[in-house]
């Protein structure tokens, strides 16, 4: 019998692959990967955080509210999911108030406590856990969509400078820093030293903070800089990559930066092609660094 493989993720023909679908472009991505394969998806759409016109609806699918994730293992096996992608961003946090009790959540309320004090890794380490203990596997968004990769190297017409060199090495260190406490995974450098930290806006909310900085006194008359985008130190890498997109390039041109790097194996860039074209046209940089992590591991 054969079997297909996408980049080191071997799938019997029987297999049956399900997406937990957040907000943004990668679930999409991954349910065409996935078609690509001849896997059909199901989408477990997150309520809330689906856009309404998605393209995800043309597949089969339930929603599913964050309060319901009780239900989550039952409502894969009564769909003979084998394995399972999580993808996509998760604006907020669970009502602990407003969950659906049920006697496979009480058990796991004491441990999903500490997870959710310890952030986003550790409630996504929790999950993935919880799936594997009942026979669902979980795998990674980059091992369905290799492509969505990054790679190393300069992946645009513009290269950085040796000035960007000192601002990438600058704002690296400050992404691996907030990283390791679990905050953020984005940093800005501008002259040599980090100037901006991704917190719970995220990165959209970063570059638009950074765009605001730029008439602050201490940055008045300095130009370029880079947004850097990395993996937490023993991230989960099934899930919550860091990623960038058109709308990454677009904010931070408009933020007044002249380049993004991102941890090559570690990191995933949606809309490739749309990404590296918009970025040419605005003659920012894109750059893939060397990842100071395996990107095999856990």
């Amino acid at each position: 019998m054969t079997k297909t493989e996408t980049a080191g993720l071997v799938l019997a023909p029987g297999a049956r692959v399900g997406v937990i679908a957040g907000g943004g472009h990668l679930p999409v991505e991954v349910a065409e990967g996935l078609e690509r394969h001849r896997h059909s998806p199901f989408i477990v759409m997150v309520e809330g955080e689906v856009d309404r016109g998605s393209e995800l609806y043309r597949y089969e699918h339930e929603s599913l509210a964050l309060e319901q994730i009780g239900a989550l293992a039952s409502l894969l096996k009564r769909r003979k999911i084998t394995h399972l992608v999580l993808a996509g961003e998760i604006r907020r946090r669970p009502k602990l108030t407003d969950m659906r009790l049920s006697f496979g959540l009480l058990s796991l309320i004491p441990t999903l406590m500490v997870a959710l004090a310890r952030g986003d890794d550790g409630l996504l380490k929790l999950l993935t856990r919880g799936l594997e203990a009942r026979g669902i596997k979980v795998v990674g968004a980059h091992q369905v969509v290799p492509d969505l990769v990054a790679v190393e190297g300069v992946l645009t017409k513009a290269a950085p400078l040796k000035s960007d060199r000192r601002d990438i090495e600058a704002a690296y260190a400050a992404a691996k820093a907030i990283g390791a406490l679990d905050i953020g995974q984005a940093a800005i450098a501008i002259g040599g030293r980090a100037i901006a930290l991704e917190g719970i806006e995220g990165t959209d909310g970063l570059l638009q903070r950074t765009k605001e900085l730029r008439s602050h006194g201490r940055l008045a008359g300095r130009t370029r800089g880079v947004l850097v985008k990395c993996a937490k130190p023993g991230q989960e890498l099934r899930a919550d990559l860091p990623s960038i997109g058109p709308q990454t390039v677009e904010a931070a041109h408009s933020a007044g930066l002249v380049g993004i790097a991102v941890e090559a194996g570690r990191s995933l860039v949606l809309e490739g092609p749309v990404v590296i074209a918009r970025a040419d046209a605005l003659g920012l940089f894109v750059i893939g660094l060397p990842a100071m992590e395996r990107a095999h591991g856990r």
